[in-house]
């Protein structure tokens, strides 16, 4: 699990600068803080600065830079080795895996992309593959898991360093299959170059990161390297979920060997029907398999969450699950801030989930709505420093579903909270001045009093929605990561209602 400085020049294509020297590399980082004796430093350009200018006193025995990092390298009198690639990322990923000893080709790795359902999916995966008697790795959005226990990561999916040296901890844990969410970033910044993937799930796209990717169709062309025939980013087996037009675009790009997957009746090779809900909202259906059938039982509410149970259930048997054993042990399946119920005893139904995209938005209200016989109230803003095009869309689609709705703050980051509560205010606003019966429509900035607002209004057989913020615990305003989670608030609010 190491890598020379020669065999470096080859697998990058890149030029040495300074004197060949007899060097072996066991880490690599692009943290000039996590670098080590013997590290090998991935300088990239960021956002404000070059990793190259820092370095300068580092442990690095060498580095990896680009054009940009090897001038302010130089201009720094650097005297360890150098290499310089035109594009440190489009190797970054394959010179990881290398240094790491390609710890994915050890491992059945399962990876999920799109824009909703990847959390979801990916714990279904997790605990179904747990029944089946399996030592499983989990990397997402809620964070990194290795045979159940947390192992601290920031981002949905790490950088090719910190992912492969993850990799290589579940191999020497004695993990056998990893499940993983794929984020339109890591395909397109080459974080997952490198990771041999058995199968690769595609849950379905909608308006999200247009902050990041130019227009719908980048955004989908991002994720179709993970799919399309000739991308070096490729899993070995592509299964998709066509309820979408997106879906079957994808589809036709993965090409003949795709395996596809519906609830919605179209002919797919995996399909989920007859769908029943029972009075706890829990979900009964079928799934059946090239020609074979088997019921499901899944306490997760939602059609969006068939489609996703479904989709699990695919990946499975694409890689060789016994299917039996597998849905047995995702029937009680909890996500963290996905569909959350807190229940204090309350009489109506409290949900907290991470919806904070307008088609997310529309779906869980649309379907809490189809589980209730009382009124709908939502709890919503839209974060600061993202797609702005989006923040209208969330109003509207609020006011259309719900009854009562609190436009509050998300995560404002750096942007001003009322300037966003503005633009999801137009949207509400302009929607609900076309409607017969506009739903009840309020503006409350503090998250907390939102909340609390929600569950004042709040009757016997009504259901409340906190949407945007899941399982995330804290709020982010101006730099600073307040404590904050929707969870407290409103299991709080509801005791307090009580008291």
């Amino acid at each position: 699990m190491t890598l020379t400085l020669n065999e470096l020049i080859d697998i990058s294509g890149g030029t040495l600068v300074g004197q060949p020297q007899e060097l072996t590399f066991d880490h690599i980082t692009l943290n000039s803080k996590e670098l080590r004796p013997g590290s090998l430093f991935a300088a990239l350009p960021g956002l404000h600065a070059h990793g190259a200018r820092f370095a300068a006193g580092s442990q690095a025995a060498a580095i990896l830079t680009d054009e940009a990092g090897a001038q302010l390298l130089a201009e720094g009198h650097e005297v360890r080795p150098v290499v310089v690639v035109e594009d440190i990322r489009a190797i970054l990923g394959k010179v990881s895996a290398e240094v790491f000893g390609n710890p994915s080709k050890q491992l059945t790795i399962i990876g999920v992309t799109g824009t909703s359902g990847k959390t979801t999916t990916t714990y279904l995966l997790e605990a179904g593959l747990i029944a089946e008697g399996h030592t499983v790795g989990l990397i997402g959005t809620t964070g990194t898991r290795i045979d159940g226990v947390p192992v601290p990561t920031s981002l949905t999916t790490p950088e090719a360093p910190k992912l492969q040296e993850l990799f290589q901890l579940m191999v020497e844990k004695g993990v056998s299959h990893v499940v993983m969410e794929v984020s339109s970033h890591a395909i397109s910044l080459g974080r997952i170059t490198g990771t041999r993937f058995a199968a690769g799930g595609f849950t379905n796209l909608s308006q999200d990161h247009l902050d990041f990717h130019a227009t719908m169709e980048e955004y989908f062309q991002a994720k179709a390297g993970f799919f399309a025939t000739g991308s070096q980013t490729r899993a070995e087996t592509a299964v998709i979920m066509i309820d979408d037009d997106w879906g079957q675009k994808m589809a036709a790009i993965a090409g003949t060997d795709a395996i596809t997957v519906s609830t919605t009746g179209q002919p797919a090779a995996i399909t989920a029907g007859e769908v029943s809900v029972d009075a706890a909202g829990v979900q009964n259906f079928t799934v059946t398999v090239r020609g074979e059938s088997f019921p499901v039982t899944l306490t997760l509410p939602g059609q969006f969450n068939v489609a996703n149970a479904t989709l699990a259930i695919a990946l499975a048997a694409e890689t060789g699950s016994d299917l039996s054993r597998f849905i047995s042990g995702i029937a009680n399946v909890g996500v963290p801030g996905r569909m959350e119920r807190i229940d204090e005893g309350q009489g109506f139904l409290a949900v907290v989930d991470y919806a904070h995209k307008p088609a997310a938005v529309a779906a869980v209200l649309d379907s809490v709505r189809s589980q209730i016989n009382g009124r709908l109230g939502v709890v919503l803003g839209a974060g600061g420093d993202r797609d702005p095009l989006k923040r209208p869309l969330m109003g509207a689609a609020a006011v259309e579903r719900a009854d009562f709705v609190v436009i509050t703050d998300d995560n404002p980051r750096s942007e001003d909270p009322a300037t966003i509560r503005a633009a999801v205010m137009e949207g509400a606003t302009k929607a609900s001045a076309d409607m017969a019966h506009a739903p009840e429509l309020h503006e409350i900035g503090d998250r907390g009093q939102a909340i609390i607002a929600a569950v004042e209004w709040a009757q016997p057989g009504d259901a409340i929605i906190v949407a945007g913020k899941g399982h995330e615990n804290g709020q982010l305003i101006a730099g600073v990561n307040h404590p904050f989670d929707d969870r407290e608030h409103v299991r709080a609010a509801l005791k307090n209602r009580q008291s």
